[in-house]
C-alpha cells in the first residue's frame, strides 16, 4: 500500500475512533486479557472436534451469512457512508465493500474450505528409529490466532472460517472503519458456533477497545499464539515492531509483470488488462508494468489499458514509443516504488532480462512479479533469480490468492521468509508436534 492511501486510510481510522468513547487502560487490558483466556479454553473444544464436525461449522456459517444477508448490507451501508463522509478513497471505498456478490464470494469460499482436508493430524514424516523408537512429526493447531486488519470485512470471515478448521480459536480486531459490518459479521459467526455445540468464544472480537484494544493484544503474549497484520505499511510495521506475540508478517504489493521481446501481443493485451483492471484495489494487481526495447506489444497495450481508464506513468523511453492519443504522466522513483491499489500504472522500457531483474529487485516488496514469454531461457532464469513469494510465468498476477490457488480461502499473503511464505491457508495455521512411542527404551 502506498504511503499516501496508507495515510488516508490511518486518518479515516483515527477519525473513526474519535467518535468512540474513550476506555480506561486498566479496564482494556483486562478485557482483552479477558478474551485471550476465553479464546484460549475454546481453543482446547475445537481443536477436539473432528473434521465432520467443523466442515458442518463452516457450511452452517455459509448459509447464516446469506439468511441474514440484508442485515449485513444494511450494516456495511453505515461504514461506506462514515467513510465517504470522512474522505476515504474510493480503492478503500471498494476493499470496505460488501455485495451480495461478494457476500456469495465469502459462501463458496466457506464450501470450499469444508471440502478441503483437515490439516490437523496430518503426518509431516514419520520412520521407526534403529533403538524400536516410533517417531512421527503431526501437524496441530497454532491455538489461538489473532489478527489486526483494516477496512476488509470479508477478512473476518476468511480468518473465522480458516481458523475453525484449522482447529484454533481466533481473536479479531477489525478495525474502525468496517464497526458496523464486522459486529454483524462477528455476531453471526458467534452464533452459528453455538447452533453446531462449538464455543461462541472460538470467535472473538476485540473492536470494541479500539486502538488501546490492539496495543494489548500485541502483548499478549501466553494469551495468544500468533498475530497476523493485514493492512497499510504503518499497521503491519507497528505489530512487527511493538508486538511481543509472535508475527507472521504480510506485506504490501508492490506487483511488476516484465513483457520481453518474444512475448504474444494478444496474450500480453490480457493479462496486462486482467492484472491491473479486474480490482485495482487489493494486493496482488500490477503497479509497475517493464516492457523489452525490441517488444512489439506496447501500443496495443497502451490503447487497451488507457480504454479502461488506467492512467500511465512512464519512463522517457516509453512517453516516447506511447501511440498516438494516449497520454503518459513522468515517472519518478515514487512510481516505481507505489502501490497505487487505483487505476494508475508505472511503466518502464527496459533493454534485457537483466534489466528488468535488477529493476524488480530494487523495487520489489517480494509480493509477486511475473514474466510474459514464449521464451524457456527467459522463463526459468525469472524464476530461479526472482525473490518473491510468487513467480507467476504467462498467467495474471490476480491468481496470487488463496482461493484461486486452492487453499480456500487466506490468511493474507506472507512476504516473509519463516514458516510461511505466499497465501496462508489451512497448513500456515498449524504448527506440528512430535509424538514419539516406545516400549522401555532408555538413551544410553
Amino acid at each position: 500500500m502506498t504511503d499516501t492511501v496508507a495515510h488516508h486510510e490511518t486518518a479515516h481510522a483515527a477519525a473513526q475512533e474519535a467518535e468512540l468513547p474513550a476506555a480506561q487502560p486498566a479496564d482494556v487490558e483486562a478485557a482483552v486479557l479477558a478474551v485471550g483466556d476465553r479464546a484460549r479454553v475454546a481453543s482446547r473444544a475445537v481443536a477436539r472436534a473432528n473434521r465432520a464436525w467443523k466442515d458442518r461449522a463452516l457450511l452452517a456459517i455459509g448459509a447464516a451469512l446469506k439468511e441474514h444477508e440484508s442485515r449485513i448490507l444494511a450494516a456495511n451501508e453505515q461504514d461506506l457512508e462514515s467513510g465517504r463522509r470522512n474522505g476515504t478513497s474510493k480503492a478503500l471505498l471498494d476493499r470496505l465493500a460488501l455485495t451480495p456478490a461478494r457476500i456469495d464470494g465469502l459462501v463458496a469460499a466457506l464450501e470450499n474450505l469444508a471440502g478441503l482436508p483437515d490439516p490437523v493430524g496430518t503426518v509431516v514424516r514419520g520412520q521407526t528409529l534403529p533403538n524400536g523408537l516410533r517417531m512421527r512429526q503431526i501437524n496441530v493447531p497454532m491455538g489461538v490466532v489473532a489478527a489486526i486488519y483494516e477496512a476488509r470485512p470479508n477478512v473476518t470471515v476468511d480468518i473465522a472460517g480458516l481458523a475453525l478448521k484449522s482447529g484454533n480459536a481466533v481473536i479479531l480486531r477489525g478495525g474502525s472503519a468496517a464497526a458496523h459490518t464486522n459486529r454483524e459479521l462477528v455476531a453471526i459467526l458467534r452464533d452459528t458456533l453455538v447452533d453446531v455445540g462449538l464455543p461462541a468464544d472460538a470467535v472473538q472480537t476485540i473492536d470494541e477497545y479500539g486502538r488501546a484494544g490492539a496495543e494489548v493484544l500485541m502483548k499478549a503474549r501466553g494469551r495468544v499464539d500468533v498475530l497476523i497484520p493485514r493492512g497499510g505499511r504503518e499497521l503491519i510495521q507497528n505489530v512487527v515492531l511493538n508486538s511481543t506475540v509472535p508475527v507472521i508478517e504480510t506485506g504490501e504489493g508492490n506487483v511488476h509483470i516484465f513483457v520481453d521481446e518474444s512475448a504474444d501481443e494478444d496474450m500480453a493485451v490480457e493479462i496486462l488488462l486482467n492484472a491491473k483492471t479486474q480490482r485495482p484495489s487489493v494486493c496482488n494487481t500490477v503497479e509497475t508494468l517493464l516492457v523489452h526495447s525490441k517488444s512489439t506489444v506496447l501500443p496495443a497495450v497502451a490503447r487497451a489499458l488507457a480504454e479502461r481508464g488506467v492512467r500511465l506513468h512512464v519512463d522517457g523511453r516509453t512517453l516516447g514509443a506511447l501511440p498516438e492519443g494516449i497520454a503518459g504522466t513522468p515517472a519518478t522513483d515514487y512510481d516505481w516504488a507505489t502501490e497505487y491499489m487505483d487505476l494508475d500504472l508505472a511503466v518502464a522500457t527496459v533493454d534485457s532480462l537483466d534489466e528488468a531483474l535488477e529493476h524488480i529487485r530494487r523495487w520489489s516488496t517480494g509480493h509477486t512479479e511475473a514474466i510474459i514469454t514464449n521464451d524457456l531461457r527467459n522463463a526459468e532464469r525469472f524464476i530461479a533469480e526472482i525473490d518473491s513469494a510468487a513467480v507467476i510465468v504467462n498467467a495474471s498476477t490476480r491468481f496470487t490468492d488463496g482461493g484461486e490457488l486452492g487453499l480456500g480461502a487466506e490468511v493474507g499473503i506472507s512476504t516473509q521468509k519463516l514458516h510461511a511464505r505466499g497465501p496462508m491457508g489451512l497448513t500456515e495455521l498449524t504448527t506440528t508436534k512430535w509424538i514419539v512411542q516406545g516400549e522401555g527404551q532408555v538413551r544410553g
